[in-house]
């Protein structure tokens, strides 16, 4: 197959563009600023052809001649780019996530391909309990800007007419087999202030879980969902771990490493970032407050459909796993090694 990758520069992309050529398929990859398409081990992917360009303009910011000759010789749009931060504005948000979307679907519609989108679990809002790949999307509930807006190009995708299937992870993390990951965004910017105690205070919901989903299944699944698009097609698949993991746990998995503390798990009902110390309120309020929302809820993905289409089942997110993370994140230096913390503090 010939396919054309939309952010494939990012974290996912990069994975899923190296797994896709090495299975021999044709892949162009649009990237933005970063040129580089690389897999999470850090090897280039061996794609056909890097075009460079930006989902918030008119034609991808594509030359037209280019998007004529991709519109006559693509056999599917996958559709990794996205704006994953939780601070923008709605402008920006629209541009890229749900406008961005819309033109990746104009060039799907033009070359008469499939459409493969890849979302978020967390589409569902403020949900807890059961979270079905059927289930319709909420109108409002949304914890930040960026889930809303997944949610809204999700609906652009079902009402375009260009057959396609839907695929949401959930809190994406490192390798199941090394722990390995390529960039520390989202989430770990969080992790990296609590596991150092600069954030030492969490505030939590009683039953809260982390839907935490390793990448090397997140890859295999979008790719298997490429080669069977025909069988997959119409379809929401939910790429969400083997078992949610409670805060408790992923608290108490920080706390088992020397010279790491457990953060103070605060009801989130009676919480009051103001009461913090200065240094700790304005991290907070800068960087873990973004994800708050994640240690208050407890969704339950199922993933049945995925697991029935693909074969797929994604590794168990136990303890090991949580240490493994954890020490590959101290190995190449984004957390301060043990050794450190005990020198400086």
């Amino acid at each position: 197959m010939h396919i054309f990758v939309t952010g494939a520069a990012g974290l996912i992309g990069g994975e899923v563009c190296a797994r896709l050529a090495d299975a021999e398929h044709r892949v162009t990859a649009l990237v933005r600023s970063n040129p580089d398409v690389l897999a999470n081990d850090g090897t280039p992917a061996a794609v056909a052809e890097v075009l460079t360009g930006d989902l918030s303009q008119d034609g991808m910011g594509l030359d037209p001649a280019v998007l004529e000759r991709l519109a006559g010789k693509i056999d599917l749009v996958l559709h990794c780019a996205a704006l994953t931060r939780f601070d923008l504005d709605e402008d920006a948000y629209r541009a890229t996530n749900i406008d961005g979307t819309a033109r990746a679907l104009d060039l799907a519609r033009q070359a008469g391909a499939g459409f493969l989108h890849v979302s978020t679990a967390y589409v569902c809002g403020d949900r807890s309990g059961p979270i079905g790949e059927d289930d319709p999307l909420p109108t409002g509930g949304f914890t930040n800007g960026y889930e809303a807006s997944k949610a809204e190009a999700e609906a652009l995708v079902r009402a375009s007419g260009v057959p396609f299937v839907i695929a949401r992870p959930s809190i994406v993390v490192g390798d199941s087999r090394t722990g390995a990951i390529r960039q520390f965004d989202t989430i770990y910017a969080a992790f990296k202030l609590i596991a150092e105690g600069r954030v030492r205070h969490m505030p939590v919901s009683k039953g809260a879980t982390l839907d935490f989903v390793s990448l090397d299944h997140v890859a295999a699944g979008i790719v298997a969902l490429v080669e069977r698009f025909d069988a997959a097609q119409g379809g929401t698949y939910h790429l969400v771990s083997g078992g949610p993991v409670p805060v408790e746990d992923f608290a108490a998995a920080i706390g088992s490493f020397d010279h790491f503390s457990a953060p103070v798990l605060a009801d989130a009902a009676g919480f009051d970032s103001n009461m913090l110390h200065p240094l700790e309120r304005r991290l907070y309020k800068r960087v873990a407050a973004l994800y708050a929302a994640y240690f208050q809820r407890d969704p339950r993905f199922g993933d049945a459909r995925l697991r029935a289409v693909t074969g797929l089942e994604p590794p168990v997110m136990d303890q090991a796993m949580l240490r493994k993370l954890i020490s590959y994140c101290i190995d190449v230096g984004f957390l301060n090694a043990p050794e450190l913390q005990r020198t400086s503090g």
